[in-house]
């Protein structure tokens, strides 16, 4: 039987090592918002309303969803508008992550994000749609969301939550 010396391990262990973290960073940057910043925006608004926090998601806004939430939301709280549409029996938000997008022009993306609750719409998940517009380099604003119902309702999908009839449209 051979022996192997403990440098030669050690190497062995290392390249391994150093294989696994290049991979690691491989996956993490080919994920859909580190590709495009309008997706990360998307990402980023939906977990803040669906967590409540407020302040992020309102700084994620553009003008006209502010103004519509100012005046159509309880409290004037873009997370307390989210809490209408979400069944108690779901439970709380847990995240979201992106699905698919489709660019309207060039600065407006649509894009369409699978939420995650901790009880009862989990597995098939929550559609939850959102148009990114760009406002600045590198800077991106929600500036329209609908959807919020189960993926598995026949008008779930990107091209139905587009529409201006949309279910749970705003503004």
């Amino acid at each position: 039987m051979r022996k192997f010396s403990p440098a030669v391990i050690g190497t062995l262990l290392l390249a391994v090592f150093a294989v696994i973290l290049l991979l690691m960073v491989a996956v993490e940057q080919n994920q859909p918002q580190a590709v495009n910043p309008a997706y990360a925006a998307a990402i980023e608004f939906v977990n803040a309303a669906g967590s409540g926090d407020d302040a992020t998601a309102a700084a994620l806004m553009g003008d006209e969803l502010s103004a519509y939430v100012a005046e159509n939301c309880p409290q004037a709280s873009v997370s307390a508008c989210i809490d209408t549409y979400t069944p108690e029996i779901w439970g709380e938000f847990i995240n979201s992550v992106f699905r698919r997008a489709q660019p309207d022009g060039r600065d407006v993306w649509d894009i369409l994000l699978l939420g995650t609750w901790e009880e009862d719409e989990g597995f098939s998940g929550v559609c939850i749609y959102t148009q990114a517009e760009q406002a600045g380099p590198d800077n991106w604003e929600i500036v329209a969301w609908s959807g919020w119902i189960p993926c598995n309702e026949p008008n779930a999908g990107l091209s139905s939550l587009m529409q201006p009839d949309a279910p749970n449209r705003a503004p």
